[in-house]
Parts: C-alpha cells; structure tokens; sequence
C-alpha cells in the first residue's frame, strides 16, 4: 500500500498504467551514488498506454525506493496477462495471486488516505480521483522555479499530441504575479527625474514669488511646481517656466552651494520617454505633436 501511495501520488501515470507496471520497472539514474544509497533521480519503466508506446520517465528517488521496498518483499506470484500487449507479466502490484483492480485507487486508497488525513473526498474541484495526482504534479513541473516546457511535459506525461498537455498546463496565480512583475511594465513608463530644491529660496520666503524647485530635463530646467502633470511636458523651449542651461541664470543657479538634490518618479508615455532614450529626433517629434498644446504659463496668465 504504502508503494502503491507513493507510485499515485509523485510519478502522474495514469491509473491503467499504474496497475499494469511491472516487477523490475525501477532502473537507477548513473549519476546517482547508489553505492551509498543516495539515489535522487530513478528511471520508470512505463506500459504501452491508450496513446503512446512504452516510453522511460525520470522521478524523484523515493519512488524508486518505495518501489524497491516493496519488490525485496514480494512474495511469488503468478504471472498475469496484460491485455494490451498480449504478454505474461509479474504485475508489481499484485498479492495473494491477484493483480489490485483499475478502480481499486479510487475506491480504496483515496477514500482510505483522505479518513487517515481528516479531509473529504470532494473539494471545490469534485470528487478526488486517480488522475487528480496527475494534473497536480504536471501543474507544478510547469509553474517550478525552472520548469519544464512544454514538449518536455509531454515526454514526461506520455501524450502524443502537444495539445493534450495544454489542458495541465494552467499558470498558477503566483507565476503569473511574479512574470507580470517581472515584465516591469510600470518600472519602463517611470523614469527618475533629478529635482534641485533651493533651500535659500524657502528659508527667506522667496519660494512664493520666486521659482524654488527645479526638474532637469537635460538640456534645461522646468521650474513649474506641477511638471508631473504638466500636458506639454518635456516639449519646454516655448514655455515661460523653461530655463535652459545655457542661460546665466541656470549656471547661477548650478553654481549655489546649498542646492538640495533629489530624485522624483515621473510616469512618462511612449513619446516622452523616446524623447528621453532615443534624442534629438524624438524630441522634435514630440514637440511638433505639442505645437498646439497650452504651455503652463498661459495657463497662468488666465488665471
């Protein structure tokens, strides 16, 4: 019982493929240390199946080791044939001269290990059946931290048509989250922009009638309060907010000693952002898109 647990829960065969597996259908990966016992990863002889031919699986040891447990006390048992090859076989799991039956997982085991664990045999899903293991396990190969694609989940569940294995191959909420993340794509339509903030202007009271924080764009500084928001931003040569670097009052202002120097986050769109990367041919596009945007100064002269 505890082979055939272990056998359900961790190799994702089919139950007509567990009942069938044979007696020496454990084979030790070479790479292995098995003269120490330390066996990571055996191989699993699997039967011809409903849509492959008898194909080789790698699993994790404590299969393989279950396995041999089982198989080191095994009585003799008749030989048994197997109905799709037409063989007589020693059928692994067999006792007392009988080979266990296709519905025998889902009647006796799942109901026996669910009474054991407190659980019931039905969840939000349905009823928990044989193939549940194997939906399970194929999940979690595709959503692993290194996962197995998608033709190497189909050599490893036995199907023949890459189609059958789309259907166990639901991306989990936590992969989705993290390559969702990882696409970064708020992270690419923010870029830091450095802020100059003239303390001298704040502490004498100039701040309300002098400009006292300064966004560089580059070429210039936009000394208008809201340039996060401003619908003509990064376009500035025509606006009166605009101090471009060349002019005697920018280097006064790079020259003051008390400067305080920050980083702001400001979300810029597709154009402004070529603006910033990709230089002059960008920005003279852009500003030609602005030509009729109100800069904030005659915002301010409305007002």
């Amino acid at each position: 019982m505890r082979a055939l647990v272990i056998v359900w829960l961790f190799s994702g065969l089919r139950r007509n493929e567990i009942v069938r597996l044979r007696v020496g259908c454990i084979r030790w990966h070479p790479g292995d240390d098995a003269a120490n016992g330390e066996h990571k990863v055996c191989l699993l002889d699997v039967p011809v199946n409903k849509t492959n031919t008898a194909f080789t699986k790698p699993l994790d040891g404590i299969v393989g080791e279950a396995i041999a447990a089982w198989e080191a006390m095994r009585p003799p048992q008749p030989l048994w044939l197997d109905p799709k090859t037409g063989e007589r076989v020693a059928a692994l799991f067999c006792h007392r001269g009988r080979r266990i039956g296709a519905a025998y997982i889902n009647q006796v085991v799942i109901p026996l290990l669910c009474r054991k664990a407190g659980v019931p045999t039905k969840d939000v899903r349905g009823p928990i059946t044989s193939h549940r293991a194997r939906a399970t396990i194929a999940s979690q190969l595709y959503n692993a931290k290194e996962p197995l694609s998608l033709f190497e989940l189909q050599e490893w569940l036995g199907h023949r048509s890459p189609e059958s294995t789309r259907h166990y191959t639901r991306i989990s909420p936590t992969k989705l989250a993290k390559s969702y993340a990882d696409a970064g794509y708020f992270a690419h339509n923010l870029r830091a922009v450095e802020v100059l903030i003239d303390q001298d202007a704040i502490r004498t009271g100039k701040a309300a009638t002098e400009p006292w924080k300064h966004y560089d764009l580059g070429h210039g500084y936009c000394t208008y309060d809201f340039f996060d928001q401003c619908p003509h931003r990064m376009a500035c040569a025509r606006c009166a907010f605009y101090l471009p670097k060349a002019s005697s009052k920018a280097q006064i202002l790079e020259g003051k000693a008390n400067l305080l120097r920050m980083r702001q986050e400001i979300p810029l769109n597709d154009a402004e952002l070529a603006a910033v990367e990709d230089g002059v041919a960008a920005y003279d596009r852009l500003v030609s898109v602005l030509a009729d945007v109100p800069t904030p100064d005659s915002y301010c002269r409305r007002r």
